[in-house]
């Protein structure tokens, strides 16, 4: 009987205990020498007996029994049902595969092992997870990993109650541990590292230290400190793991999934099981509830993403080299695949290859930034498939969009959360399908009457997409472009739209870089009284509301968007106090609170901030979160259509979209992040302007302007001008701009063109009784202001913008140009209130909405200028702009282009009120961003790509020459008139060599001005003595004062010296002469001298002292050569240096040319060969020098300290100072090193290969000065890169190609010239080659060679840069060779440089566009081979 009794629970005896590894720690010794100590027989007898009591301890109820092939397992009920896996998602456990893994789940589950599941990114591996506690129903705990996960998430925080008590809160692992649960780990290789070790000691001996001062421990050790009564009582701290604990983690593979590697002592913890990425993509196709469509669509596009999917693994050595370049498709492409060929049937003639095409990048989206091979090889595979050619997923004029071919016919109302979509196809029935809906009425479809949108057949197009993703109960991710340059893809219009047709309550979430994942889900909240609690985000608000959520700029936060992943797949997350969000749930469990459902009609729409190139954010996790959606870029029909609403002349907007359709196909890879868009939204801009003001059609000027063009690089400058040139928009003289004026309620701007016509803009005043406050306080006021027709046109031109044209404006330009007093003006004469804030590089975005204080135990926000600024309708004034983080920059995009903003407080900024707490957007307040021009000297960052065109951009330049005269004869009318016109004249030449880059700093009218008023405060110091306050920052660079000089004379202003001479001329004259005289001053023979490493001062014995004779030296006389130690320099008077005997002289001019031969000897140069490169390096000086300033600017850019959050140390973090008040040490920020975001590459060489042509024209047609120019140019990049300190930031090499052969070496990689005779001998060789050279080109050789072993360099980035001179017609070069060699392989960048007969070919700027340069002038050359390099490497 007893026997029968003890059956059932057989797992509590000392065998089970002995066989289940949770016992890990727990050691038996056999050894009979070990000591043994036998308690007395009265303890062992109440030990025993208290043993054999828990031994009969029941177990929780079976509920029934599983079989899984040879294992049979008794299935416990639940102690808390409410932390069941309640997945509408499970897997489906007939399937093999499936099956498969749940045994092995089981077989460890009953050893006690934790396992590891390696899976590539998708759901399949979670929702296996959840099948198998299921499937045992066993409770579970669920951690999303992602970067900003840190000790608290993995142990215990801390909240404070009411009353003040701080109470510790257990994280889900220490709650399974206590509890007995399956602790599920998702996304291990997003954790950053050191994070996963605090889980080390409790995944090997079930143990863990926490916060409340108790400690996990073995359930083996606590029962036998429990037996042994050692466990202290009431005081008692321990806590014992519970047996069943168990773990199952969940990560990619790295590679070749991006993600940080696995600490081994973590991963010798676990048991691994690879998932294979067919069976995933079965198996989670199989779990849709879909039957498998019968169309050979379906079926021949299954067997092709199967297909890719072993090609890309390879096995062999063979297979890793011929491996496919086509990526393996995403987890789910089969999932989505089926349910939408079942839902849409597809016609019986098949797909048109364009449809093709956007069905791949819907269901593979990584496609959009794949090389061109991949999209070669795939439509190889589809015309192998019998589904024909691949073709563009680009909209061609006649066909519909949608997927399939289908579009959207009806939408009508069912019920309170369904709608009923109609979708019609010119070839197949009709489609009707139910599906989710808002609460609010649907906007009448189709749609018809006076719209504010222009429903074209792209739009539709788009919108049915969306709705046939919305069908499938996906979520939807509009990708953009993969180069974002095009015309508008109406992604805003689109959203709303898609919203307002099936009546949703639309919340859109502004992303920025600062939130953490947590703040993704939930915000801690300071109650009245302070104690802390939490409240959902808007994101989970809207989940539990059926709302519509925009997540704009989801790109931006990288990796930690996965942590999003169950909710968006699954409809599942965790909260806080042990609230979750479940797919399943019954309504008691509901009232219960700790369960909670997201509403049916909950619907997430994804969109980027398109500031990041695709490849860094559209990788697969993304591809398996949503359903993507390529989008579509507006035709030119389109784009006419909406310029022809705003007025403007139809022969203008012809004009304008011809110039912008060749503007935006001229923008490459290289550039398009770096300058202006021309968009739709920017063209619209003009053409209101062009429709308000008819009579100011300088569409050139405009087109500059909005363009930015005063600060593009040289040659983007040329390309620009080119092609307004081509669409005959000439340039016109400039107008002459009166002052304005104040008349009565009006602000009058008048101006005058070269033909005497006068034009007046009117620009009402601001109305003072609209802020009465900020009028009285807020309007700048300036005591003078020096007009000029440049600044008053500039003003005129940000008046319309600003008060006519409703638009927000960032100013451009050179330090000390006027951007702060011109805008200040401006506010001035409009009597218009304005704020004011200025950003650095420590500025965050919660510091832009308001500062928090604590005050007596809460948290006390104080709005920002900016907040200010958006409630009572004033201009703010964002200065320094450039100098922030781009991330904070970001969110004044969707503030000027929405009106929207979301604050971290749970404030909302938005255009029109929709609760209570929003912060409605005045309709005066304006926006005015000030910053410096991009690129070096000005060390700012790239902020406009974020901006997007949102803004109407102004390039604040320095005045014409004679603007500035009239300033500076304004501002010191005593001066002579002459001497300001040669001033201005020579500022004007310096601004013109910092502009072909001759010199490398910008002198703006901010150092004119101060010029002229130190001469006007001092006119006894001369003109030398006032240049000095600007050229002396200059004086250790001989090139610049050289340079200057030379500047300086041409305008007739006669400057002794510049430089360290006139700065020791000027301290002498200033100054009481210092001499000394030496005791002994008889002369001997010039010597050497001995050297020590002691200080000198006379005498003639040592070499290197002062004020001595004979020996090499400073300050003495009679030594012949100069030769300094250190220490301060003794002169000995002049009279004494020239009374030195002739041949005294002669000696040591003797002595000097022996030291002179020497060291040329050393170099293995003679003196002609040396004064001939030292030539040539004068004249390259000023290029070299800007190159090196860029080539260390990137250097140093990468090793740029960041804020660091969530640090132990540091400064207080003002964004957390909630968790301050609960205990949390993580509450601090610290300058270091920011982390790449997973994915990005590691920080590795830049590759580089320079091709020169020696070919034998480059000889016989010198005299226009190319090969010299060459030469120059390789001199240029020789000296730059052996300067830098950096050097193995750059692998670089110079290779020449002639009638010979197309790789003559110039420079080795791995010998770069480090001696200046080496530098010299490749400058020789290229002189000496196209003497000798046979007639011949290899350029295309030379060019596909370079770009082969560039490729195979284990760089970051690959760069091959040609120079050629070949007749293209000659030798029968088409531009399909060209395009061909340069684009072969897709990730080195390459440029070609034509010369001579080859800058005659005008197809090459056509062909290349963007990578092919035509250089007419020699002389240009170098600089335009800097600037693409320049171009290039700043991207």
């Amino acid at each position: 009987m007893l026997s029968s009794t003890l059956c059932p629970y057989i797992r509590r005896s000392p065998l089970w205990t002995l066989l289940h590894p949770y016992n890990r720690s727990y050691r038996i010794s056999l050894s009979p020498i070990a000591p043994v100590i036998r308690p007395s027989t009265g303890v062992m007898a109440q030990r025993r007996l208290k043993h054999i009591l828990q031994e009969l301890t029941p177990l929780p109820e079976s509920v029934g029994t599983l079989k899984l092939g040879d294992i049979t397992y008794e299935v416990p009920a639940a102690l808390t049902p409410s932390r069941l896996s309640r997945s509408k998602d499970l897997l489906d456990i007939n399937d093999a595969v499936n099956r498969d893994h749940l045994h092995f789940l089981l077989q460890k589950h009953l050893l006690g092992q934790d396992v590891f599941l390696v899976s590539q990114p998708g759901p399949y591996a979670r929702r296996l997870a959840m099948t198998f506690a299921s499937l045992i129903n066993a409770e579970y705990e669920y951690i999303a990993l992602h970067r900003d996960v840190g000790e608290t998430e993995l142990k215990q925080g801390r909240e404070i109650k009411r009353g003040g008590n701080l109470v510790y809160v257990d994280s889900p692992a220490v709650s399974a541990v206590k509890h007995g649960r399956l602790l599920i780990l998702e996304g291990i290789e997003k954790a950053e590292r050191g994070i996963m070790p605090v889980l080390n000691n409790l995944l090997e001996n079930r143990e863990m230290n926490l916060d409340d001062g108790t400690h996990i421990i073995h359930p083996q050790r606590y029962a036998q400190l429990e037996a042994s009564n050692s466990l202290g009582g009431s005081h008692n701290n321990f806590v014992p793991a519970h047996k069943n604990f168990c773990v199952i983690a969940i990560a990619a593979p790295v590679p070749p999934y991006p993600g940080y590697p696995l600490d081994p002592p973590f991963r010798s913890r676990f048991q691994s099981r690879f998932v294979d990425p067919v069976g995933s993509l079965t198996a989670l196709r199989a779990a849709t509830l879909v039957s498998v469509p019968t169309s050979s669509l379906y079926t021949k596009l299954r067997n092709l993403i199967l297909s890719t999917q072993f090609a890309h693994e390879s096995r062999n050595a063979l297979g890793a080299i011929s491996r496919s370049s086509l990526p393996p498709f995403p987890q789910t492409a089969l999932a989505k695949l089926s349910s939408l060929i079942a839902a849409f049937p597809s016609p019986e003639a098949g797909l048109t290859s364009n449809q093709l095409a956007r069905l791949f990048l819907t269901i593979h989206p990584s496609l959009a930034h794949a090389p061109f091979q991949a999209w070669a090889l795939l439509s190889r595979q589809t015309e192998e498939a019998g589904l024909g050619e691949l073709g563009t997923p680009s909209m061609s004029q006649d066909e519909d969009i949608g997927l399939l071919g289908y579009r959207v016919f009806a939408i009508k109302r069912l019920d309170e959360t369904s709608a009923e979509v109609t979708f019609a196809h010119s070839d197949a029935p009709p489609v009707v399908l139910r599906v989710p809906a808002g609460k609010k009425s649907l906007r009448p479809f189709p749609l018809e009457g006076n719209l504010e949108l222009h429903p074209t057949r792209r739009f539709l197009g788009l919108l049915t997409c969306f709705l046939q993703a919305h069908a499938l109960s996906w979520d939807i991710s509009l990708i953009p472009p993969a180069i974002p340059s095009m015309a508008s893809t109406s992604t805003s219009t689109l959203v709303r739209v898609f919203g307002q047709v099936l009546g949703y309550e639309q919340e859109v979430v502004h992303i920025y870089k600062e939130l953490g994942g947590r703040e993704l889900v939930m915000r801690r909240k300071i109650e009245d009284g302070g104690a802390t609690t939490w409240e959902p985000s808007p994101l989970i608000e809207g989940a539990w509301a059926g709302q519509l959520i925009h997540l704009s700029g989801l790109d931006v936060i990288g990796s930690t968007a996965g942590s999003l992943a169950r909710l968006i797949q699954d409809r599942e997350i965790e909260l806080w106090d042990n609230k979750r969000i479940v797919s399943e749930a019954s309504s008691e469990e509901l009232a219960k609170g700790e369960l909670s459902l997201a509403h049916s009609s909950f619907r997430i729409i994804s969109t980027a901030s398109k500031s990041l190139p695709l490849k860094d954010w559209l990788l697969d996790e993304h591809a398996n979160m949503f359903f993507p959606i390529p989008s579509q870029p507006m035709s030119r029909e389109e784009e006419s259509d909406i310029l022809r609403a705003t007025g403007c002349p139809q022969h203008i907007i012809e004009c304008l979209l011809s110039f912008a359709e060749k503007y935006r196909q001229s923008i490459s890879d290289d550039n398009v992040l770096k300058i202006r868009k021309l968009g739709t939204r920017s063209v619209v801009r003009i053409a209101k302007r062009l429709a308000l003001f008819p009579h100011d059609d300088d569409l050139n000027a405009i087109i500059n302007r909005s363009l930015l063009a005063d600060f593009l690089p040289a040659v983007e400058k040329m390309k620009l001008d080119a092609l307004l040139s081509e669409a005959k928009i000439e340039p016109r003289p400039p107008v002459s701009n009166a002052s304005p004026v104040v008349q009565e309620k009006t602000l009058i701007f008048t101006s005058k063109s070269s033909a005497d016509d006068t034009f007046e803009v009117s620009i009402p005043v601001f109305d003072a009784s609209q802020d009465v406050d900020g009028v009285a306080s807020h309007v700048p006021y300036m005591d003078h202001f020096y007009d000029n027709s440049l600044q008053s046109g500039l003003m005129c031109d940000l008046a319309i913008d600003l008060e006519l044209l409703g638009e927000h404006v960032v100013l451009l330009g050179n330090q000390g140009v006027g951007k702060n007093k011109i805008v200040d003006r401006l506010c001035q004469l409009l009597r218009r209130p304005r704020e004011y804030i200025q950003l650095h590089r420590d500025t965050t975005v919660n510091q832009l909405m308001f500062t928090t204080s604590l005050e007596g135990g809460l948290l006390q926000y104080t709005d920002s200028p900016l907040i200010r600024a958006i409630t009572y309708g004033r201009v703010i004034i964002v200065d320094e702009a450039d100098k922030a983080p781009e991330h904070v920059v970001a969110i004044f995009r969707s503030l000027a282009g929405h009106g929207e903003l979301t604050l971290s407080d749970g404030r909302r900024v938005r255009p029109l009120r929709e609760r209570e707490s929003d912060i409605v957007v005045h309709p005066n307040f304006r926006l005015v961003l000030l910053a410096n021009r991009p690129g070096y000297p000005f060390l700012g960052n790239h902020f406009m790509q974020v901006l997007g065109e949102n803004f109407s951009a102004h390039s604040v330049s320095n005045p014409d020459q004679a603007s500035e005269r009239k300033l500076l004869q304004q501002l010191a009318p005593e001066i002579d008139e002459d001497t300001i016109l040669r001033l201005v004249g020579a500022f004007h030449d310096l601004r013109h060599g910092y502009d072909t880059g001759v010199l490398n700093y910008p002198y703006s009218l901010r150092e004119l001005i101060n010029l002229i008023r130190h001469m006007r405060a001092y006119p006894q110091d001369s003109l030398g003595d006032a240049l000095r306050n600007i050229f002396d920052f200059d004086i250790y660079k001989p090139e610049i004062i050289d340079k200057l000089d030379e500047i300086l004379e041409h305008h007739g202003l006669q400057i002794p010296h510049l430089g360290l001479d006139a700065a020791r001329e000027a301290a002498k004259k200033k100054s009481q002469d210092i001499e000394f005289e030496p005791s002994k001053i008889n002369l001997n023979e010039p010597k050497e001298g001995k050297h020590d490493d002691k200080e000198h001062s006379a005498g003639n014995t040592y070499a290197g002292g002062t004020g001595g004779r004979d020996t090499a030296g400073m300050g003495g006389r009679g030594g012949y050569k100069r030769l300094w130690k250190g220490g301060d320099v003794k002169q000995v008077p002049d009279a004494l240096k020239d009374n030195v005997l002739d041949h005294i002289k002669e000696k040591a001019r003797e002595m000097a040319r022996e030291e002179l031969k020497r060291r040329l000897e050393e170099l293995d140069m003679s003196a002609s060969e040396a004064k001939r490169y030292g030539s040539i390096l004068t004249v390259t000086q000023a290029h070299m020098l800007t190159l090196y300033n860029l080539l260390e600017h990137l250097a140093a850019k990468e090793v740029e300290r960041v804020w660091l959050k969530r640090q132990m140390d540091g400064e207080l973090d003002d964004s957390r100072l909630a968790e301050g008040l609960t205990g949390e040490a993580t509450v601090y920020k610290r300058r270091g090193m920011e982390k790449s975001e997973l994915g990005r590459p590691q920080i590795k060489p830049k590759r580089i290969r320079f091709i020169f042509d020696l070919s034998g024209s480059m000889y016989r047609f010198q005299y226009d000065g190319r090969l010299q120019r060459s030469m120059e140019t390789a001199v240029m990049l020789m000296e730059t890169f052996d300067r830098l300190s950096r050097k193995e930031k750059y692998a670089w090499d110079i290779y020449g190609h002639s009638g010979d052969g197309p790789d003559i070496p110039l420079v080795l990689l791995d010998k770069p010239p480090t001696e200046l005779r080496d530098r010299w001998k490749v400058v020789e060789k290229m002189y000496m080659i196209p003497q000798y050279a046979f007639a011949g080109d290899y350029t295309i050789e030379a060019i596909e060679k370079g770009v082969n072993e560039v490729g195979q360099y284990d760089a970051d980035d690959w760069f091959v840069i040609a120079i050629t001179d070949a007749n293209f017609r000659r030798y029968q070069i088409t531009p399909a060779d060209l395009t061909s060699a340069m684009n072969r392989d897709p990730k080195v960048h390459t440029a070609l440089i034509c010369i001579g007969e080859g800058a005659e070919a005008a197809w090459i700027t056509k062909s290349l566009p963007g990578r092919g340069f035509r250089v007419g002038n020699t002389a240009d050359i170098p600089t335009i081979l800097r600037s693409i390099l320049s171009s290039m490497l700043d991207r």
